[in-house]
């Protein structure tokens, strides 16, 4: 039994580049698909926010010297080419899914409109937030943090290729720690990279809970949403 009615999983660009570390792994991509829609086929209603680092990554055209503004536009139009990638796949796990874009481009997605979303939802659609915020300087762990609260999910869940938030980076240090659960006040303390420091403050004054967990485990996502204790929760308290 679903422990969630409505969720928004966010998940990083990188995620479905896969090892090649760049574009998108169409295996990777049809076997987020089908997790998706085997949550969708047990009454969960979801809308997913995705990252383009796959493609293009405004900060570091940026750092680059690339004016900020014109990159962060950029690596948002990267995330609806990857939106338009899962809307593919989740149809042919014979989904029904929408791409809204906070910028417009009514040829190829409609629209960011709460309404138009939250109904888009409650007709079991699954609902592909493109463009991030539609502003520059705003990542899309803030994009997923805001649509979230929008629309009214319970929780976020955070895809990502670790299982957990740990107290240190687990890739470089072997020691390091991964919490079952921690307040949204450690993680802003701690500086942990859980996502950005808005997002988390996004979801701290609305009391929106964050679980962190490991997408690339099979059947994970289900189990998140089963309420196993899967990953690191995020909340007001621990």
């Amino acid at each position: 039994m679903p422990r969630f009615k409505r969720i928004l999983l966010k998940l990083s660009g990188e995620i479905l580049a896969g090892k090649k570390g760049y574009g998108i792994d169409e295996d990777v991509l049809n076997t987020l698909a089908g997790e998706i829609a085997d949550v969708r086929k047990a009454g969960v209603e979801v809308g997913v926010v995705l990252g383009g680092g796959n493609i293009f990554r405004g900060l570091a055209a940026a750092s680059r010297g690339m004016d900020r503004v014109a990159a962060d536009y950029m690596g948002m139009l990267a995330t609806v080419i990857n939106s338009l990638a899962l809307q593919h796949a989740l149809e042919k796990q014979k989904l029904f899914t929408r791409v809204l874009s906070a910028i417009d481009m009514q040829k190829v997605a409609e629209p960011f409109i709460r309404r138009r979303a939250m109904r888009h939802l409650e007709k079991g659609r699954v609902v592909i937030f493109g463009a991030g915020t539609g502003n520059p300087y705003f990542t899309t762990d803030t994009a997923a943090a805001l649509r979230a609260i929008e629309i009214g999910a319970d929780v976020i869940l955070k895809g990502t290729r670790v299982d957990g938030v740990y107290d240190k980076d687990p890739e470089k240090n072997q020691d390091a720690n991964r919490y079952r659960a921690i307040t949204y006040l450690d993680v802003l303390n701690q500086g942990l990279k859980v996502m950005d420091s808005t997002a988390v403050s996004l979801c701290m004054d609305n009391k929106l809970p964050i679980v962190v967990f490991d997408i690339g485990e099979p059947g994970n996502l289900m189990r998140v949403v089963e309420g196993d204790p899967v990953g690191t929760l995020v909340g007001e308290t621990v």
